[in-house]
C-alpha cells in the first residue's frame, strides 16, 4: 500500500461516509424505537451510535493522544459502551457523538499513515480498524431500522 496523504484521505472518506450513514439510520425514528431491543444482546440502533462513539475513542483518542478511554463517560469495555442511560435521547447521543468525531479529525491532523504509535499499530491500521467497526456496525444499523420499519406496518 502506497504511503501518501491520498490513501488516507480515501479511507478518511470512507469512514466519514459511514459516520453521517450510522446517524442517518436515526432519522424518523421514535426515542422508544431506537432505544428498543431487536436482538437477544445489549444492541439497540441507539446503542450503536454510542458504542462507535466508544470505538472513536478507544482508536483515535486513546490510541492516538493517549488520553484514557474511561474520562470519556462511555464506558470502559465495548459490552458497556452499548448501554443507554436513562436521559440518553437521539439528540444527546448523536451530539456526543460528533463531539467525538471532531476529536477524532483533530487527534490526527499532521500525522502520516505510517507514523507508529503505541502497541505497534500505525496511523494507517487505526484508520482500517475504525472503517471495519463502522462499516460492520453499519450493516448492524441498516438491520436494525429496517425491521423497525417493519414493525410499523404491523
Amino acid at each position: 500500500m502506497p504511503t501518501t496523504t491520498g490513501e488516507l484521505d480515501a479511507v478518511t472518506a470512507l469512514i466519514d461516509d459511514h459516520r453521517q450513514r450510522l446517524v442517518a439510520s436515526l432519522d424518523g425514528l421514535t426515542e422508544e424505537e431506537v432505544r428498543r431491543r431487536l436482538v437477544p444482546s445489549r444492541t439497540t440502533l441507539l446503542g450503536l451510535v454510542r458504542h462507535l462513539a466508544f470505538v472513536e475513542v478507544v482508536y483515535f483518542h486513546e490510541g492516538i493522544t493517549g488520553t484514557p478511554r474511561a474520562g470519556y463517560g462511555l464506558g470502559t469495555t465495548p459490552h458497556a459502551s452499548f448501554g443507554l442511560a436513562a436521559t440518553d435521547t437521539v439528540a444527546s447521543v448523536v451530539a456526543r457523538y460528533r463531539e467525538i468525531v471532531e476529536g477524532s479529525r483533530r487527534n490526527v491532523v499532521g500525522l502520516s499513515p505510517d507514523d507508529g504509535l503505541d502497541r505497534g499499530r500505525t496511523v494507517r491500521g487505526v484508520h482500517l480498524q475504525v472503517l471495519r467497526e463502522l462499516a460492520q456496525h453499519q450493516g448492524h444499523a441498516d438491520i436494525l431500522r429496517e425491521q423497525l420499519l417493519a414493525a410499523r406496518d404491523q
